[in-house]
């Protein structure tokens, strides 16, 4: 679920030649779904790989020809400068290496040339092509000079080509590309500066090979908030613990399984951050025995021995600088506001969400009921949001944010 400013937001895609074209029925159909509205053009080229018909379907509106530029159908409507004065956003995926030439060199010679000469809101160029193709001096030199004009350059990924090479030049995942559309789509940027540190998902405690004490954190609620972190202009660290769920684009992220090596990663990390959330649902035991073999069955009960995790919030709580802040989690099913504040206490955060797990908004739940607590002595009162991760996770950094106003 994707955040709510996607909403009615307008993105005019340029769809060039490259084999790459036929994923493009799918990323439109991903912005339809998040609520945004798209137009789209296609050079003649990109037009026989992918079929207009499938894109103006998916998008309820005409695909564009490059015989639009000229065509005295549309009268004064002038396709290339109404579509280019529409969109909040041009994207074009694929991009070969010459519609990457010609963005670069002002060439108006197509419709999507036109448009992308016209068009004043923020570009972002998604190449694909021939590893040696985009090895080349003169497309990386069109790539840079693009970037040094205000426009975004997403280096392909690496990977096996159409043409049979192997190396980079693939186009970005369909996610990867809607990431970076809502990163320049976001209408905050009062995170911009800022290293933002997060920690996500459950941990694993191995009782066995085969064995674990772990809980069902899904990782949603991490994730969200480093997805928004990231689209505010913050740079992200992303410490995630097991999950099924995909990194999110423009992220660093550090993989752990353990209690012991979530507290690792985060200690690394702490120098250099100015905000710290610690949303994972960190295990509190771990096995005081482990076991190099898989534990057979027995005949009677077996006794597990458990030893206490180090609290990593509240190892990070004193460590912190007095200009960073931390931010930390609290499950509750009663005496919300109190617990609360005396985890803000021990643990020396500076504000606390509480998360209200007894309605079926906890673990595993596409939805979250939180209440924000703060500090003393800041004079803020509580903040309370229901609704789904990513209202959690602009709730709770609008939180953050304020209290970076206050220092």
């Amino acid at each position: 679920m994707p955040p709510r400013w996607t909403l009615d937001k307008k993105i005019l895609l340029g769809v060039s030649g490259g084999i790459a074209a036929y994923k493009t029925p799918e990323l439109v159909r991903t912005w339809i779904k998040s609520g945004a509205e798209v137009e789209i053009i296609l050079t003649d080229t990109a037009a026989r790989l992918v079929s207009p018909l499938t894109l103006s379907t998916l998008s309820k509106r005409r695909a564009w020809r490059d015989e639009d530029l000229t065509s005295d159908e549309h009268g004064w409507t002038i396709p290339h400068i109404t579509l280019g004065g529409w969109a909040d956003a041009l994207v074009v995926a694929p991009c070969t290496a010459n519609v990457l030439r010609m963005a670069a060199s002002g060439d108006s010679g197509t419709l999507l040339g036109a448009a992308m000469l016209a068009c004043h809101a923020p570009k972002i160029f998604f190449p694909a092509m021939n590893s040696h193709m985009w090895a080349n001096p003169a497309a990386k030199a069109n790539a840079q000079l693009l970037r040094e004009r205000g426009c975004r350059v997403i280096d392909p990924d690496s990977g096996a080509l159409a043409c049979g090479y192997e190396g980079e030049g693939r186009l970005p995942s369909i996610e990867t590309i809607v990431d970076e559309t809502w990163f320049s789509l976001c209408p905050l940027r009062d995170l911009e500066g800022k290293k933002v540190l997060v920690t996500a998902g459950p941990t694993r405690e191995y009782i066995d090979p085969v064995r674990f004490i772990s809980n069902p954190s899904s990782g949603r609620m991490g994730y969200a908030l480093a997805s928004e972190a990231r689209y505010r202009g913050g740079d992200v660290t992303l410490v995630s613990g097991p999950v099924s769920l995909r990194a999110p684009s423009g992220v660093k992220i550090i993989n752990v399984t353990t209690a012991r090596e979530m507290l690792d990663a985060c200690m690394a990390e702490l120098a250099g951050a100015d905000l710290i959330i610690k949303a994972a649902a960190v295990g509190d035991y771990r096995a005081v025995n482990y076991s190099g073999q898989k534990i057979k069955r027995a005949s009677g009960p077996m006794t597990l021995e458990l030893a206490q995790n180090d609290d990593i919030a509240h190892a990070i709580g004193r460590a912190k600088s007095p200009g960073q802040i931390l931010v930390g989690f609290a499950a509750e099913t009663e005496n919300i506001r109190e617990n609360a504040l005396k985890k803000i206490e021990a643990k020396r955060l500076d504000m606390v969400v509480a998360n209200n797990v007894s309605d079926g908004a906890g673990f595993g739940s596409p939805f979250s009921d939180v209440e924000i607590h703060f500090a003393g002595g800041r004079g803020l009162s509580p903040v309370y949001v229901s609704g789904d991760k990513w209202e959690a996770a602009s709730g709770i950094l609008d939180a953050a944010v304020t209290l970076f106003r206050m220092k």
